[in-house]
């Protein structure tokens, strides 16, 4: 294939990437920490954790963890939101020679069940306000080892115990539970202090993470992802920022807003793991949504870089407190999990004089595979060029590759491409060639100077503010309750989030009134994570079918 877009990579980009460079995540940690150890690698509510004090910390932690009995290539699960803790805990489960985990804190019932059974995970850490979910459950998964994390945690003993009372006490934030073998991570710290963390001889070909995703069937799956697929992937976007790094002034450390939720592939990477790369100083927030406070944080702040999604960057533009903030400092912003609106982009350079360079990646890419330069002048609407050592080819129905212009399938080869599907030989065969390039179910088109852009979305799928949320798992959800004979969930146009669901119900009996719409809602917080509850309920007489008999989920798009 002719990788037309290698000319138009700016001056100084490399073609490819060297991975022996950086082999393991584990040798990115331990170079990291030791040539950052005076600087801040991230700030919380105003205290700021040091390279050397993450260094400290995860070597405890880790130590603990061995002693616990957990070995080579354990699963550890992590939930929670953005905070100390988490690079934390990530740190010691790399260097422990164990596979991380990463669970989204919205999870509940049948769905953190499904992945904590599934992971095989033998130990989560999870903040404590999701205790309450998490009890009901350790019967049904083979997880016996969980550590609680509070939020005041690692904020200095005055600080913490304050912020936990206000957690606690004032805002009633975390449910009543019973979970009397749980280890409070503080005290997992105090004792791993007076152990010595184990050596772990850690391959490039070792699993690093288990990044979960959705699936045709709606069943979630891991995407496994070995050390030397995020490596590869963090060199690339090293060598890809580039250009705007080099602006920066000297001896000036970067300062990085970490507002992404650190268990999504997108900021554990390009915030996380790059940042630990290159000394960046991750500013955590911890609730995205709180516009009001992402700003006030920010306003303390020198903002270099500003990795996000539509959603965040349409509500920060949007509110009137934005030029609090002075964005002076800005060279990077970059964009993805979700289309960017031209408007939103727009207003972001008119407001900051900084360009949105939107890119593209998937969790089974590590994330990232094309990205507009990071030195252009305008928004242009497309998702960039291919990374470094990135092939990207566009693919019709029988796999033949399509030239320039014409709309097919996504696919993609390269070092940061997942080694396949956590126990699932079958899905991995659907997506893989058998030359080795990943068929992304993505619709898009090449032009004639190698930028690619998205034409559509996978079949069918609803994107909630960057979350994949498909309809196969909301109806199996909805179809057990009683009276409802058949469903079908649709993605409707959503100002604030992108999407929402819109939920189509046929009830058994048509002349009923039961179940009714209050009724579908209660059953759907029961059973489904917030982002993936219907925003609209409509009740039909039946739903539009082809002959064959298949759901015409089309026509029920176009009429939300």
């Amino acid at each position: 294939m002719t990788k037309f877009w290698l000319k138009q990579y700016p001056q100084g980009v490399p073609e490819d990437i060297v991975p022996e460079e950086l082999p393991t995540l584990v040798a990115l940690l331990e170079e990291g920490l030791e040539r950052h150890q005076g600087l801040p690698a991230c700030r919380f509510l105003g205290r700021s954790l040091s390279f050397g004090e993450l260094d400290k910390l995860s070597r405890a932690l880790g130590a603990w963890l061995q002693d616990r009995g957990l070995a080579r290539g354990d699963r550890v699960a992590l939930m929670m939101p953005n905070l100390p803790q988490y690079l934390v805990a990530v740190a010691a489960v790399l260097r422990a020679g164990m596979v991380v985990v990463n669970v989204n804190p919205q999870l509940q019932g049948r769905e953190l069940a499904h992945q904590l059974r599934d992971s095989g995970a033998r130990a989560i850490v999870a903040l404590e306000h999701f205790a309450a979910a998490l009890q009901p459950l350790l019967e049904q998964v083979p997880t016996k080892t969980v550590l609680l994390v509070a939020m005041g945690d690692l904020l200095g003993p005055l600080r913490g115990r304050f912020v936990n009372h206000l957690v606690r006490r004032a805002h009633k934030l975390v449910p009543r539970y019973e979970l009397p073998n749980a280890v409070p991570f503080a005290s997992a710290l105090a004792q791993g202090q007076r152990m010595t963390l184990a050596p772990v001889q850690v391959r490039p070909d070792d699993i690093a993470l288990l990044q979960y995703t959705g699936g045709t069937t709606g069943t979630s799956k891991g995407a496994v992802l070995l050390h030397r697929n995020l490596a590869a992937n963090v060199l690339q976007c090293e060598a890809w920022y580039g250009p705007a790094l080099a602006r920066t002034p000297p001896g000036e450390q970067l300062v990085n807003v970490c507002a992404l939720p650190l268990h999504h592939i997108y900021a554990f990477t390009s915030c996380l793991m790059l940042g630990l790369r290159l000394g960046f100083c991750n500013v955590l927030i911890p609730n995205p949504a709180d516009t009001a406070a992402v700003l006030k944080t920010l306003a303390r702040e020198r903002v270099h870089s500003f990795p996000g999604i539509e959603t965040l960057f349409y509500a920060l533009v949007h509110h009137p407190s934005f030029d609090m903030v002075d964005w002076s400092h800005l060279r990077i912003t970059v964009a993805g999990g979700m289309a960017t609106q031209p408007g939103t982009a727009r207003l972001w350079q008119e407001m900051t004089g900084c360009v949105i360079c939107e890119g593209y990646g998937l969790s089974e890419t590590s994330p990232t595979v094309t990205c507009n330069s990071v030195d252009i002048e305008s928004f242009s609407g497309s998702i960039g060029l291919p990374l470094p050592g990135t092939e990207v080819r566009v693919l019709d129905d029988a796999g033949h590759e399509l030239p320039p212009g014409v709309p097919g399938e996504i696919a993609i080869r390269g070092p940061q491409v997942m080694a396949g599907y956590w126990q699932r030989p079958d899905e991995t065969a659907r997506v893989m060639t058998a030359d080795g390039f990943f068929r992304t179910g993505d619709i898009g088109a090449m032009d004639r100077r190698g930028h690619f852009r998205i034409v559509d979305r996978k079949k069918d799928l609803i994107l909630v503010s960057g979350f994949n949320v498909y309809p196969n798992e909301v109806e199996d959800v909805v179809t057990r309750m009683p009276g409802v004979l058949e469903c079908a969930a649709v993605g409707m146009p959503d100002d604030r989030a992108g999407e929402a669901v819109k939920l189509v119900v046929v009830r058994s009996d048509p002349q009923a009134t039961s179940p009714g719409e209050a009724d579908i809602r209660a059953y759907c917080e029961m059973h489904l994570s917030g982002y993936k509850r219907p925003r609209v309920v409509e009740f039909r007489s039946d739903l539009p079918k082809t002959g064959l008999g298949k759901v015409l989920r089309r026509e029920l798009r176009e009429s939300a």
